[in-house]
């Protein structure tokens, strides 16, 4: 666009002014709503921490540490000596040699022991200590100090349990990681699913109109009087509990939202100028609607989106909590809830940590979904 600038002396100049469009409009609106930016981060962080998490945990969530059962949150090494001190002697017992003294550092561990037989010692012994979960994966290896005498020492890997251990002995915050992927998974592909379906059928439907309007959206009044729950309990009595089924059935459901507003939108869309001006030029509708309807679109599917995620997390929690969702040892947010609801009263950290790691996203998805649709209202412009 130019724009003719009179100078000081009244003679005209021409200066090129670079125009604002419609996106970049949004997208600074966007940038002022503090709230949205700082939900967008949360969003961004969240979702690293679930893909990148349970690849460099030290811990994988499915792994049972026996000895390290209900474990409260702590910054600390495992295995501690009070841990390690029974279950060795009780080892060695067997090995028929006496523990003298164990002495534990940072990441090894040396046993004094004795021979009962006043023989020299058999490496065999350390397989007593292998037996033990707590000595697994470690390299034991005994060091001769004289004939009767002996050191066992071990290399051990210290184990953190930063938000502590469940009643299976795994670790929580890899399950949460872990749990936190699925959440985001179910949302992220049954929304994506609802958007592909729900915008072309609701597109479609406003924008012929007539019978073939009334007869699709009696079809999808049809589908929401099926019970929701009923409908998962049929999948899962055919086909058995399978994370596939959440997306089915949660995607199957949530599309008819999307193509009732999708279908209102079209319905004030078509009576535009530009659409009738491409009615007018013989365009057929199948163009209208991809390059026209739906573009124009973008701004309500986008803040609906938005929304629908967290409805869908919550629903998929809802079944896993149900017991028809994910299942063991597979877990999701859901589950993680219904396990700590039963342990509240003696470890609430169970219930704690998974219930706040699910409020902090569904706020910041409400929060930006707010922020989108401050942000692409045409009318605050």
């Amino acid at each position: 666009m130019t724009e003719t600038v009179l100078t000081h002396d009244n003679k005209p100049s021409e200066g090129v002014v670079k125009g604002r469009s419609l996106l970049d409009t949004a997208l600074l609106r966007l940038k002022r709503n503090r709230a949205a930016m700082v939900s967008l981060w949360v969003i961004i962080g969240m979702t690293l921490a679930a893909i990148i998490g349970p690849a460099v945990s030290t811990h994988s969530y499915d792994e049972v540490y026996n000895h390290f059962v209900g474990e409260k949150p702590s910054i600390g090494a495992y295995p501690k000596q009070e841990q390690i001190t029974p279950i060795t002697e009780r080892a060695l017992s067997r090995a028929r040699v006496d523990m003298e003294d164990i002495n534990i550092s940072k990441d090894n561990v040396k046993i004094s022991v004795v021979n009962r037989k006043q023989e020299p010692l058999d490496p065999r012994i350390t397989r007593y200590l292998m037996r033990a979960d707590i000595f697994q994966n470690v390299s034991l290896e005994i060091l001769k100090a004289d004939p009767q005498r002996g050191v066992i020492s071990a290399d051990i890997k210290p184990l953190r349990f930063l938000m502590g251990t469940d009643q299976n002995g795994r670790d929580l915050l890899t399950r949460i990681l872990v749990s936190l992927r699925i959440s985001l998974m179910v949302g992220a592909l049954a929304t994506g699913v609802a958007l592909i379906i729900g915008v072309t059928y609701g597109a479609v439907s406003g924008f012929v109109g007539g019978n073939i309007d009334n007869l699709m959206m009696r079809f999808v009044d049809l589908l929401y009087s099926l019970p929701f729950v009923f409908f998962v309990i049929l999948l899962v009595v055919f086909f058995g509990n399978n994370i596939f089924l959440i997306f089915i059935a949660v995607g199957c459901i949530q599309w008819l939202d999307m193509a009732r507003i999708v279908r209102g939108q079209t319905l004030q869309l078509k009576q535009q100028e530009f659409v009738q001006a491409s009615e007018a030029l013989g365009v057929n509708q199948g163009n209208i609607i991809k390059r026209h309807i739906i573009p124009n679109l973008a701004g309500t599917v986008v803040v609906y989106m938005t929304l629908l995620i967290p409805r869908v997390i919550l629903l998929e929690s809802f079944l896993s909590f149900l017991g028809l969702g994910v299942q063991e040892p597979l877990t999701s947010l859901g589950v993680l809830i219904a396990e700590g609801a039963r342990y509240m009263r003696n470890d609430p950290y169970l219930l704690i940590f998974p219930a706040l790691t699910m409020s902090i996203l569904l706020f910041a998805l409400n929060f930006l979904g707010d922020g989108l649709r401050d942000a692409l209202d045409p009318k605050d412009r």
